[in-house]
């Protein structure tokens, strides 16, 4: 049985990487994970996570929003992780609604519908 393996991003390279899940490592609990570009330590944002094409831009902005926020791309036991906006429009809507709301930001952002 292969070992399970998760992604971790680097916003400022635009870049992910699948590595190891660090549950499966107890020995190495306290290794930080940093870009093999930039040495800047790596986001852990789930098994269900696709990254953009680094040249998307706008792309990666709306994911510095997302994982900011605290929202990540965990597997459920339904599937994938829910809906994650993709454009900086939708990203704009759903931060206005929490404003008004005073709903967390997290969860406004990975709100399918703003009412």
């Amino acid at each position: 049985m292969g070992h399970a393996k998760t992604s971790y991003v680097c916003l400022p390279c635009r870049a992910s990487y699948k590595q190891p899940y660090e549950a499966y490592e107890p020995h190495d609990k306290d290794r930080r994970r940093v870009c093999p570009r930039c040495a800047e330590p790596l986001i852990h944002v789930g098994s269900a996570f696709a990254a953009p094409p680094r040249r998307d831009i706008e792309a990666w902005r709306v994911l510095s929003v997302l994982l900011h926020a605290g929202v990540r791309f965990h597997k459920s036991c339904c599937g994938g992780p829910g809906y994650r906006p993709r454009t900086l429009r939708e990203v704009r809507e759903r931060m206005a609604h929490a404003r008004r709301s005073g709903e967390p930001f997290a969860k406004a952002l990975a709100r399918y519908e703003v009412p």
